[in-house]
């Protein structure tokens, strides 16, 4: 223990005086840290998850512990079915016992029977082979004909064929998940050797601070940064234990930090690294340990109050108080370190630098991420918003990252460039970038170069989008159909310099509605939106500005806007759903969504549905391989099926 006195502790360590750089700042802290064993512990098998072995685990029995059938069949011996075929079909009589999974064999399997058995049932003594169900036929009550030929070990899993007793089967440093458990579970592994996770302490300093929750008093501040940083040590491996806010009083602080590191493995301050004259954290750091204050000062921008110290081996760190430059500081120092101690492999945030082609609203007053898909443009990277919904699942599926719009913006305005903070350590850009309106036959298109393992981007945003981002250089396809109302011609009217039109295919557009609704069942277009119209109580659900389908509504309608109008889904498949689970009464979408859920279909008009090619892309592989499916027969035999007109 170091009895230096906070005066004195102040006059020896003067880093803040001399700012380090980034890498030496984490090369010092480092060099007083590491090496050093991981702490071990013991887990039940139900607490392993996202824990990290901390030794070898070999499998104590062999998995499957005995010989099992794969197949449900007949347990037989192979020679009894050398020559056994269709034509000349084996007669084996059938042993008095019937295996199922959990049922010891009794009887054994000799020369011409057989003995039923189940999939996962032990194989019989005698038995070196199975026969599938499929490949017999009763010859009487007790006998089978068989009608394949077996060879031995056919359809058989061997004991310890999945893991052999003694085997290896996960290394030290693993980081067990679901199929970890899975593996220890059928080994029978009910407890493992774990990396202890660090226990880590985290304490807010500052008279200001108030606990979420409490009364804000004049002058005070919510302490955001507790909760932020015990929920970042929880992401990252440690057990946070976060301790409250203490005030700038010298003795309490002190005292508190005591008390922290005694019962922990690591102490995560905030606040209290500056110069003012109540900055009493690093002050007293000196008194808990050597070798103290390693770097107080380090060239980040947030960041530069950051305070790094080794007290007696344990990790002492002073975030800023900002929470933005807390939270930078973090995850770009501290996260390595406490990952490290946890046992678990690095991570990295890497940024890339994109243009955001679109206006992006934001709300005043919040700070606002938002989910992107990074495409290939003309000028670089175009980051694209995938869609901002939080119960959007794909969306965050389908996103390559997210960009920043700061709580003071009510908008990022169009063409801005941006940093997306990538969700993992690298991003590939899709081979094949499709943006616009989506289609069901557009999945069967797509499946051959998926199989080529070509990656593929789709984005449903409509005709109108489509053409947008086409135009823009950052897809290579974009799907549309669009009626020119001047010229009655689907699509080639909407092009402009450097797109071209490929035919895809024609698909009808038409009323869905429940076979069982009398006000559309047996009429006409005409009669049935008359009828619609007419009935304050019949719902519709409508489509996205911007698609094709959209465009056809409002011909339609014409200046009629009934209720239900403005639900605006982004598919034929929503709007088929929802008209079959009552949600509303009809809406406008193509034949196959509306056959797929046995929904009444009133055509409407036939369309085309093609692609605004990118003419300058038209030779790159991906594209190539586009326009080579498109024109295969299996695909085209596949559009004809589902209820297409390939063009």
């Amino acid at each position: 223990m170091n009895d230096q006195s906070p005066s004195k502790a102040a006059t020896d360590q003067q880093q803040f005086l001399t700012v380090l750089s980034r890498e030496d700042a984490i090369a010092r802290f480092d060099a007083a840290l590491f090496p050093r064993p991981l702490q071990r512990e013991s887990a039940p098998l139900a607490t392993a998850l996202r824990r990290v072995l901390a030794a070898d685990i070999l499998a104590p029995i062999d998995v499957p512990p005995f010989d099992r059938s794969a197949v449900d069949g007949f347990a037989v011996r192979a020679a009894d079915l050398k020559d056994a075929s269709d034509a000349s079909p084996r007669i084996l009589q059938l042993n008095d016992e019937v295996i199922h999974c959990g049922v010891l064999p009794k009887a054994t399997v000799t020369g011409g029977t057989a003995t039923p058995i189940a999939t996962g049932g032990p194989l019989p003594r005698g038995a070196d082979a199975v026969v599938m169900v499929e490949h017999t036929a009763p010859a009487d009550r007790t006998s089978i004909e068989v009608r394949r030929s077996a060879i031995p070990g056919q359809f058989i899993s061997g004991a310890g064929s999945d893991m052999a007793r003694g085997e290896t089967v996960l290394r030290e440093g693993t980081l067990v998940g679901s199929r970890e458990i899975g593996m220890l579970a059928a080994c029978g592994i009910a407890e493992v050797e774990v990396v202890r996770r660090p226990r880590v302490a985290v304490l807010s300093t500052g008279d200001e601070l108030v606990q979420p929750g409490d009364v804000l008093p004049p002058a005070g501040i919510y302490d955001a940064n507790g909760p932020i940083v015990t929920a970042a040590v929880e992401e990252n491996g440690g057990e946070a234990d976060f301790l409250g806010a203490i005030p700038d009083d010298a003795e309490k602080l002190e005292a508190a930090m005591r008390k922290a590191l005694a019962e922990s493995d690591m102490l995560i301050l905030s606040g209290g690294t500056s110069k003012g004259a109540g900055d009493l954290t690093h002050q007293l750091i000196a008194r808990l340990g050597s070798p103290g204050i390693i770097a107080h000062g380090v060239a980040l921008k947030p960041g530069k109050p950051l305070c790094l110290a080794v007290c007696d081996g344990k990790p002492v760190i002073v975030l800023p108080g900002f929470p933005t430059s807390a939270m930078f500081t973090f995850h770009d120092i501290i996260v390595p370190v406490l990952r490290r101690l946890a046992g678990l492999p690095e991570t990295s945030e890497e940024h890339v630098s994109a243009r955001v082609p679109l206006r992006v609203a934001s709300e005043l007053g919040r700070d606002e991420f938002v989910m992107v898909s990074l495409m290939e443009g003309a000028d670089g990277l175009v980051a694209y918003p995938s869609g901002k919904g939080s119960g959007a699942v794909t969306s965050f599926a389908q996103a390559d990252g997210f960009l920043r719009i700061e709580a003071l913006a009510d908008h990022l305005p169009k063409d801005s460039k941006a940093e997306v903070r990538l969700l993992t350590p690298s991003v590939r850009i899709p081979d094949l970038a499709v943006i616009g309106s989506h289609c069901v036959g557009l999945d069967i298109l797509l499946t051959p170069l998926v199989r080529q393992r070509l990656t593929v981007r789709t984005m449903a945003v409509g005709s109108l989008g489509g053409l947008a981002a086409a135009k823009r250089g950052e897809c290579d396809l974009a799907p549309i159909h669009l009626l020119d109302p001047k010229t009655a011609d689907y699509n080639t009217p909407f092009l402009s310099e450097g797109l071209e039109l490929v035919p895809g295919w024609k698909r009808m557009q038409g009323i869905v509605f429940r076979p069982d609704d009398s006000r559309f069942a047996g009429k006409s277009v005409e009669a049935a939106l008359s009828s619609a119209l007419a009935d304050h109580d019949c719902l519709m659900v409508g489509r996205n500005q911007g698609s094709g389908t959209r465009i056809l509504i409002d011909r339609l309608l014409k200046d009629a806007r009934p209720d239900g109008y403005w639900n605006q889904p982004k598919s034929h498949a929503a709007v088929a759903a929802a008209v079959a689970q009552r949600r509303a009464d009809w809406g406008i979408a193509i034949g196959p969504v509306a056959e797929r859920l046995g929904l009444g279909f009133i055509p409407v008009t036939e369309e085309h549905y093609d692609f605004a090619l990118v003419s300058d892309r038209r030779g790159r592989p991906a594209v190539s391989a586009f326009l080579e499916a498109l024109a295969s027969n299996e695909v085209r035999d596949a559009l004809k099926a589902a209820g297409f007109t390939p063009s």
